[in-house]
């Protein structure tokens, strides 16, 4: 759908307002002047974000709004029989989903930057955010999660907008970007293609629609204009690379020659990657090596991302949002560079869908811990399937306990001490679930 259409779109109503994605996009044209509604199943901080501002949000089959707006904008998560959605198809409203309007909204930019790759995205785009702050250009950010800065969205221009591009859906394919980066291009989301070929094709699609492409060195299936990592002969390359209690510091260099230092504050070394990628893109975009050194430093983290969330009976507790293989095993290692004692994990499964395509995957990186809880699975937008639950996971981990329930955890948690440590992993509600037991 043509961008030139928001000119004439004066209010806007999402349904399903409260998600990472949604309540940026909703929070940016807001600040463009437009009016927004919106509705979805219940409160969250994202909607009481939206609220405060004076945006008006309305829960459950409360519709308040929707009768008077020009454009809905739609969650993939809500079904076309979804109630707000079939009052504005019988309104003959103009529909669009959350994917397709993204696109729509960066063709209102000069320039776009998108962050693409299973893992990594949120804590790159905001590292671009924090970069671009330190600079002299005009952006926009739209941020997957809540950066401890910004919040899910900045807005302080119209030159670039800096947005994550998700593979879900194939929604990324729905992009332009005049700058687009491959994080890396690990199997996920496999209920959306045909396989683990069509999602490696559709990542060379992305990066072929990008003007400039900047991907991981040595990827297999994406080979950008511009590479970065560790390893010689990379573009964008970390060298000197020092730890201090779980965090990094490292030169970067640029074609071989030294650019700038960085020390970041985000623990794990899988931020390297992200921190290089974010230094690609930015000089891609023309950003001078102080503010790529300035903005770095100024990155505190993402919230869910290796978050200090408390503690419980003395113990530290850290989420981490990782769920997929990969992240799960990124976070092992992060979380065993700082504990002094027992690690407790306790793992969420994310989609039937996803635990029963990565199965293999989550059995083997899980085998390997000691203390292990699995809780119910968070099914999202999905129905139950015994083949990808949390309890035939459980089963397969031979080490774990399966979690109905906080009580599980409490009796999982008994016999913590001060120097162990509480690892809480899953994009699920087992965030706040754990975090409503902490002190």
């Amino acid at each position: 759908m043509d961008s030139k259409i928001l000119n004439d779109v004066h209010s806007i109503y999402f349904v399903g307002i409260g998600g990472a994605s949604m309540s940026a996009l909703a929070a940016i044209c807001a600040d463009e002047g437009k009016r927004v509604f919106g509705c979805d199943r219940a409160p969250g901080e994202y909607t009481d974000g939206l609220m405060a501002r004076g945006i008006e949000v309305s829960f459950a089959d409360d519709d308040a709004g929707l009768d008077g707006c020009d454009l809905i904008v739609y969650t993939d998560a809500a079904g076309r029989g979804e109630r707000h959605l079939a009052r504005a198809a019988a309104l003959n409203k103009t529909m669009v989903s959350r994917g397709a309007f993204l696109a729509m909204l960066c063709g209102r930019y000069e320039s776009v930057v998108a962050v693409a790759g299973c893992h990594g995205k949120t804590t790159c785009t905001g590292m671009l955010a924090h970069i671009f702050a330190c600079s002299d250009r005009a952006f926009t950010a739209h941020i997957g999660g809540r950066d401890k800065t910004f919040g899910n969205s900045v807005c302080r221009g119209r030159d670039y907008f800096i947005t994550e591009a998700c593979e879900y859906n194939k929604n990324f394919l729905l992009l332009k970007p005049t700058v687009g980066v491959v994080l890396n291009t690990a199997a996920d989301h496999l209920e959306c293609y045909g396989g683990e070929r069509e999602l490696a094709e559709a990542y060379k699609n992305f990066a072929g629609r990008s003007s400039r492409c900047v991907s991981i060195f040595g990827d297999e299936c994406v080979r950008g204009d511009v590479t970065f990592g560790t390893e010689e002969g990379a573009d964008y390359r970390a060298r000197s690379i020092n730890c201090s209690g779980g965090r990094y510091s490292f030169e970067v260099f640029e074609y071989e020659r030294y650019l700038c230092s960085v020390s970041l504050k985000v623990l794990g070394r899988h931020n390297i990657a992200n921190a290089l990628a974010a230094v690609a893109a930015a000089r891609a975009c023309g950003l001078r090596a102080r503010s790529v050194e300035e903005g770095l430093a100024s990155f505190s983290g993402i919230a869910r991302r290796f978050e200090s969330i408390g503690r419980y009976r003395g113990c530290e507790v850290i989420a981490d949002y990782a769920h997929h293989p990969d992240e799960i095993a990124a976070s092992l290692r992060t979380a065993r560079s700082v504990c002094r004692g027992r690690l407790y994990v306790i793992f969420q499964p994310h989609t039937y869908s996803r635990t029963r395509l990565l199965f293999d995957g989550f059995a083997e990186v899980l085998s390997g811990v000691d203390d292990l809880l699995i809780y119910k699975t968070f099914a999202a937008r999905e129905y139950f399937d015994a083949a990808g639950s949390a309890v035939a996971l459980s089963r397969a981990v031979k080490k774990s306990r399966y979690a109905d329930d906080e009580r599980d955890i409490e009796r999982f948690l008994q016999g913590v001490g001060t120097d162990d440590k509480i690892l809480v992993l899953g994009a699920g509600d087992i965030y706040f679930t754990v975090r409503r037991m902490t002190d």
